[in-house]
């Protein structure tokens, strides 16, 4: 049988190829004529399964969601429920760091990112949340989420030391930070968001009590 003179194309390969193109160039570089060239076919190839390039990142930001972990609701627990959804969603972004004015915009029609907005406000009334309180947990997770995966802290200082020397003295070691900055994003993240649930958990128990 005749090999095809032109690649087959499919909406997941599609996809694949465009969050490459995004990962590696960037929202800025991604076009359906450098996508066409990418996949080497005519971009008026690419309209019949995409008609526009913002429904293309639709999908391609729905299939990264897709991969965001909402199981730790499952057992009934807000708080690992939270944890695990933090930590998932923040491991996304960081795989994905072009991505994240699409995906943080909010879910939109996105199927996937409807899913797990519901799976969180479902897992946080059923665990006792009032809706209203579970609508703002929702939101001040995502604000904490998005924050830290927006850009680093630590690779934000100069490695240079005689930019701190002398005339700021408590920034002696801030030259350090960048080298370490993997390390030090990690644990700050961790420390704000056990600090962020430990004071809910105060707030749930007040709450709980005026019932």
């Amino acid at each position: 049988m005749a090999r095809p003179k032109t690649p087959i194309l499919s909406k997941p390969a599609i996809r694949r190829a465009a969050l490459t193109l995004i990962d590696r160039d960037g929202l800025d570089g991604l076009s359906m004529r450098k996508l066409a060239q990418e996949l080497a076919v005519q971009a008026a190839s690419l309209y019949s399964h995409y008609r526009t390039k913002e429904e293309l990142l639709s999908d391609v930001a729905n299939e990264v969601t897709s991969h965001i972990d909402v199981s730790g609701f499952e057992g009934g627990d807000w708080r690992e429920g939270l944890t695990v959804w933090a930590r998932s969603y923040r491991d996304a972004l960081a795989a994905h760091p072009h991505l994240l004015p699409v995906i943080a915009a909010g879910p939109g029609r996105r199927e996937e990112a409807l899913r797990r907005a519901d799976a969180v406000h479902g897992g946080l009334v059923g665990a006792g949340w009032p809706p209203r309180y579970a609508t703002m947990i929702g939101a001040s997770t995502k604000y904490l989420i998005v924050g830290a995966a927006t850009n680093s802290f630590a690779r934000g200082f100069d490695d240079d030391v005689r930019v701190y020397r002398d005339r700021y003295p408590n920034l002696s070691q801030a030259h350090r930070l960048a080298e370490h900055a993997a390390e030090i994003d990690e644990a700050s993240f961790e420390l704000a968001l056990s600090a962020f649930l430990d004071g809910l958990t105060g707030v749930f128990e007040r709450v709980r009590a005026g019932d």
